[in-house]
């Protein structure tokens, strides 16, 4: 998805699924830990239903909403964590297995400076 996009701007916006039916709107988006960038959104799936999580890349903005590139049925029965909670590692791995999605590396810690593993044979004994 657009990384430049303000999170708080997908909230309200309207949701449609692989097919083009709306399927909801956007409740609430939830940012990765390690980059700040918006990784999930809540979608409000009906005035009784609760919130399905469906994950904003490989989903994209255009002038219409959020289109999700999944099917209605796979978005509904995402797994429920509710909303309003920040959502743990095992929880986001959930939902990508649910999503068929690839899961993301683990944030890498920067590479140790170079060091010097040895003496040069003869040198400066």
């Amino acid at each position: 998805m657009q990384t430049d996009i303000d999170p708080r701007s997908l909230i309200g916006r309207k949701a449609f699924d692989s097919r083009g039916d709306k399927i909801g709107t956007v409740d609430e988006v939830y940012l990765d830990d390690a980059t700040g960038e918006p990784e999930w959104a809540a979608l409000r799936t009906g005035i009784f239903s609760r919130d399905a999580f469906v994950p904003l890349e490989p989903s994209r903005l255009d002038e219409t909403g959020l289109r999700v590139p999944f099917a209605r049925d796979l978005i509904k029965g995402a797994p429920d964590f509710g909303v309003g909670r920040h959502l743990s590692p095992q929880q986001e791995l959930q939902l990508y297995r649910h999503y068929g999605l690839d899961t993301p590396l683990p944030h890498e810690a920067p590479a140790p400076p170079d060091r010097d593993f040895g003496r040069i044979a003869g040198a400066g004994d």
